[in-house]
């Protein structure tokens, strides 16, 4: 008798989470667990030439061998460039003035140029 191991596989959309309990061959591969679990069939938009998988959060190859108790994920396509994002918010905070427009940090507030701490006045 082969040997077996037990896996979790997880997939989610806004709509709808999937996470499976499987028992597989302690040799499959990521693909190979992916294509037996019949996941494929009930999320047709998941197409492995395209969607990256990972194991704990970590992105790995569709050939990788999980390791016992491992979690399989199936991750969807981002819909917006992280960076682009970021770049875009930190734009719209210099425009509305809550953000320096050379440095970028948070503007000076509360501090007057005309007082001199000398002066004594």
């Amino acid at each position: 008798m082969a040997e077996t191991k037990a896996v979790e596989l997880a997939y989610a959309t806004p709509a709808k989470q999937s996470l499976l309990s499987l028992t597989v061959d302690a040799a499959a591969s990521v693909e190979q667990i992916i294509q037996q679990s019949g996941i494929l069939s009930s999320h047709a938009e998941i197409d492995l030439s395209q969607n990256k998988v990972g194991i704990w959060s970590r992105t790995c190859k569709l050939n990788e061998v999980p390791k016992a108790g491992d979690r399989i994920e199936i991750y969807r396509p981002l819909i917006a460039d992280p960076k682009d994002m970021r770049r875009r918010r930190a734009e719209k905070a210099k425009d509305e003035g809550r953000a320096n427009k050379t440095t970028g940090g948070r503007p000076q507030q509360g501090q007057s140029t005309d007082s001199d701490p000398q002066s004594g006045s």
